[in-house]
């Protein structure tokens, strides 16, 4: 589990720009980068989308299946992956997974 001190509510991503059973935290930098931190309370989907900026994602515990066009990588624990700009990917992930992104832009 995240500790105590990264789970607060001003930085908290509202519900609604996040997957069902899902719920984020954002960190804005000075650049207009930002970095966000996922727990998955539930199984499920994120819908497909893309961004016009890069990705990085890695997977601190659990698993998650990145899904770009017709392939699907299999992400665990300590699995890392770079999404570039304008790339459409949707992903499945399973209760209990925590994930770290990286973001090129603001996301959320």
């Amino acid at each position: 589990m995240f500790p105590t001190f990264m789970l607060t509510a001003a930085n908290a991503i509202p519900a609604s720009a996040q997957s069902t059973g899902v719920k984020g935290w954002v960190f804005n930098g000075a650049d207009g980068m930002q970095t966000a931190y996922w727990i998955c309370e539930q199984d499920g989907v994120s819908q497909s989308h893309s961004h016009d900026f890069d990705e990085y994602m890695a997977v601190i515990d659990g698993h998650y299946t990145l899904i770009m066009g017709t392939e699907r990588y299999l992400l665990g624990k300590g699995d890392e992956f770079h999404i570039p700009p304008g790339v459409a990917h949707e992903g499945e992930f399973v209760k209990g997974t925590r994930t770290f992104h990286c973001f090129g832009g603001k996301r959320a």
